[in-house]
């Protein structure tokens, strides 16, 4: 199924639907689930996470996420997809129990999506992410992020893409432990791009990286 929940979903409530439906998955009860969220301002810590990489100046609530990875902020104007499939199957182009053709089709999923909105987006070796050159500075900055749980063989957890979310929120960590770029948003491409256009390209890629859409939830 292919879900949008408009407004502001916590945090908290997001990680205890997700845990819940990939049980379900696991136990043939629940179809599998794209779920399109934003969050309010948080920032959330992965595995390898390090305290020394959160210094969080306006106080915004911390939770350990328990999906791969370091810090990542969320807050409004990103978009999350939360993606909750069955990895024991084919999907699409990834084949049943492989992480990396699963991350990479997410990757993938990001870049097809970004590019439908004429945003070239890629990935760099030794760097998580997709990534592309910001229009203001000509530098090399991060658009979307990866974090992804698997258990039983399900995952949970997903992607974010910046699409019009406050730049500077993400000073109050080091993202994803790496500090030597900076991030960017849709909006300093095209300031008319907007949540909408990013979930019509998205629901538009999916098919390519992981097979037929599923039907709305």
């Amino acid at each position: 199924m292919w879900k949008s929940t408009p407004g502001l979903t916590s945090y908290p409530e997001a990680l205890a639907f997700m845990e819940a439906r990939a049980k379900e998955i696991h136990q043939g009860t629940s179809a599998p689930l794209v779920w399109l969220v934003e969050h309010p301002p948080v920032f959330t810590a992965g595995t390898s996470a390090k305290d020394a990489d959160l210094y969080n100046p306006h106080g915004y609530p911390t939770y350990a996420a328990g999906r791969g990875g370091q810090w990542t902020y969320h807050g409004p104007g990103q978009r999350l997809g939360y993606v909750m499939l069955d990895l024991t199957r084919q999907n699409g182009t990834v084949p049943p129990r492989d992480l990396r053709a699963f991350v990479a089709g997410l990757e993938g999923w990001v870049i097809d999506s970004l590019a439908r909105l004429g945003i070239e987006a890629f990935t760099r070796e030794g760097r998580i992410g997709v990534w592309t050159v910001d229009p203001l500075t000509g530098l090399e900055a991060k658009i979307g992020a990866l974090g992804i749980r698997v258990s039983r063989w399900v995952s949970w957890h997903g992607v974010s893409i910046n699409v019009s979310p406050d730049l500077n929120d993400f000073d109050g960590i080091v993202p994803c432990g790496i500090r030597e770029f900076g991030v960017t948003s849709l909006q300093r491409f095209d300031s008319s791009l907007t949540m909408k256009d990013l979930d019509d390209a998205l629901a538009a890629s999916w098919p390519g990286r992981f097979g037929s859409i599923p039907r709305a939830a």
